[in-house]
């Protein structure tokens, strides 16, 4: 309800462009020609002052501020009421209509007269006002202050003028959708529109302005935020869409069948290699990588219906496109394995040979590729090339099974065999051991192995034979002084495998590995130990003993702690070759 007139924030002054400026049918002022009045067409005037027939022009002789009339310098209105309430407004009179402020009620004085030039004059003038008795408020100094509050007059925050009585109208409620809750009913603001730019309107609202509803203002309704219903919709349908996903994924893998292949595949070949420890999920991914078999579930149901745990790490040579049962029987056929298989003891010249066969390559390529790149296959700094060794990767090449196919690089495959030598090494830990057992380095440790595991025929005699080693290697012993005069490493510089040497031919080779012309180790290693033989080496007995002799040439190794008792041994060898 506009309160209009009681020092309180009430509607503006009409603008000279207003439709209804001027309408003197309201509140005393004349009506327009062919208009009729308000208040049955009677002019109105307060009734303690009789009715001005002229108008005074303001201060500066100009009417242009109120059209072609001029405004008579004081209205007040009597009985005119908004909702039932009164209202009184009165202009100031050193204000023209751009700065025109409400002053404060005064107490009821007579008349202010205008002066001689017909404007105001320049004086402090008091204003008379009525002051109706029947107004609650009419006594109330409450208005507007000079300066104190800003004038939104012709800004879009500006409420319009009151209409006359005759053209009032009641103003329809706004309809709200059954559904809309609306703000004030706890509708969240996100779906309002709202958020921060509800908290700055608020803000704004308890500015200078000061509450609109005192003057009658509405807050418009808010609107739902379009991005926000887009955002709601796209989210339902993602989950909706994850939900119809993941259900056709457990449907597919719970009772559809799993795409396969149909028969052995074709006659192109690729080779597959699997890793140790493998399970079926892990090869199903590398067939299906190189299109042996068309999905990995149904390999995986192949390799749990027909034994598929039984399948060994190694290289594979098989067909592409194959049905996935095939494919788990042929990687169980021993035949079809491809991999190269180091034994303990081996020389390195074999396990090349056995490489060149597995990848289709001409003799001597692995054995060429050994000799130019064995500082790029993983060894050890401390295995360092001694100028006499023969085989820098002697002792290095760690027993066991390794991939092995065509189409593969022979650096491939042994840096696989270097890769497990050092990995055990560093388990071992033959550098702190090497100084806890009085040799030069771990490389040392290394040989003493391949000696054990040349000699030795059980792994009941790896640590007696490592005993005689570091006997023997003593150069104060009293039996050989420093020297091993082992067959073995006479063998190795020949390439060969004989026991029948006679020692006019050992006793001419001067080779640095022949053990009976040369004191202390041979450069190198003389074939691959495995795990035993190094255990032992790490571990030797400790009873004394320097000799042993295959009595029976084949398995039987006795041993024997002085020279008279290695000669009765000798002579137990001998007879065993006689029969």
């Amino acid at each position: 309800m506009t309160e209009y007139g009681r020092g309180q924030e009430g509607s503006e002054p009409w603008h000279p462009q207003d439709p209804y400026y001027g309408d003197g049918g309201w509140e005393g002022q004349q009506g327009h020609a062919g208009q009729q009045a308000a208040y049955g067409g009677q002019p109105q005037h307060y009734p303690q002052e009789p009715q001005q027939s002229e108008y005074g022009d303001w201060a500066t002789g100009q009417q242009a501020d109120y059209g072609q009339t001029q405004q008579q310098y004081q209205q007040q209105y009597d009985q005119q009421q908004y909702g039932q309430q009164q209202h009184q407004q009165q202009y100031d009179p050193n204000q023209q209509y751009g700065q025109q402020q409400y002053a404060p009620q005064q107490p009821q004085q007579p008349q202010q007269q205008y002066d001689n030039s017909g404007s105001w004059g320049t004086g402090t003038h008091t204003h008379a006002q009525y002051v109706d008795p029947s107004d609650p408020y009419g006594q109330q100094a409450a208005a507007y202050g000079a300066g104190d509050q800003p004038d939104y007059y012709g800004t879009p925050d500006a409420y319009p003028p009151p209409e006359p009585p005759s053209r009032r109208r009641t103003e329809p409620e706004p309809q709200r959708a059954d559904w809309d809750p609306g703000p004030d009913q706890g509708e969240h603001a996100f779906f309002a529109g709202g958020g921060d730019d509800d908290a700055d309107d608020d803000l704004d609202d308890q500015g200078g302005r000061g509450d609109r509803k005192g003057r009658g203002g509405k807050k418009p309704k808010k609107r739902r935020s379009g991005c926000a219903c887009l955002v709601v919709v796209l989210v339902f349908g993602g989950v909706i869409g994850g939900v119809g996903y993941f259900g056709f994924q457990f449907y597919q893998d719970r009772f559809a069948s799993s795409p396969d292949y149909a028969g052995d595949g074709t006659n192109t070949t690729v080779s597959i290699v699997v890793p140790k420890g493998a399970g079926g999920a892990e090869i199903g991914r590398l067939l299906k990588a190189k299109d042996v078999v068309k999905s990995v579930d149904a390999f995986v149901s192949a390799f749990t219906k027909n034994d598929g745990d039984k399948i060994q790490a190694g290289a594979y040579l098989l067909n592409t496109q194959m049905s996935a049962k095939s494919a788990v029987e042929m990687m169980l056929d021993p035949n079809s394995q491809n991999a190269v298989m180091v034994t303990p003891g081996q020389r390195n010249v074999a396990v090349y040979k056995l490489i060149d066969e597995k990848l289709g390559l001409k003799s001597g390529a692995t054995l060429k590729v050994a000799k130019a790149d064995y500082k790029s296959l993983g060894l050890p700094d401390w295995a360092k090339k001694n100028s006499e060794m023969k085989d820098p990767l002697e002792g290095f090449l760690y027993p066991g099974t390794y991939p092995a196919a065509k189409g593969m690089k022979p650096e491939a495959v042994l840096k696989g065999m270097v890769s497990a030598a050092t990995k055990k090494y560093d388990a071992l830990n033959l550098e702190a051991k090497a100084k806890a057992l009085k040799v030069d380095s771990p490389l040392d440790l290394v040989t003493i192995a391949s000696l054990v595991e040349a000699e030795g025929k059980t792994p009941d005699d790896y640590r007696k034979i490592a005993e005689v080693v570091y006997n023997r290697l003593d150069y104060a012993n009293p039996q050989t002084y420093g020297s091993l005069q082992f067959d073995s490493t006479y063998n190795y510089a020949k390439n060969e495998s004989n026991i029948d040497i006679s020692e006019s031919e050992i006793s001419k080779d001067k080779d640095p590995y022949n053990t009976y012309t040369h004191k202390g180790l041979p450069p190198g290693p003389i074939d691959n130990p495995g795990d035993e033989a190094l255990k032992s080496a790490l571990n030797p007995t400790d009873d004394g003993w320097y000799y042993f002799v295959a009595t029976d040439g084949v398995s039987k190794t006795e041993f024997a702690k002085t020279h008279e008792e290695f000669l009765r041994l000798k002579e137990k060898f001998d007879e065993s070759r006689r029969n």
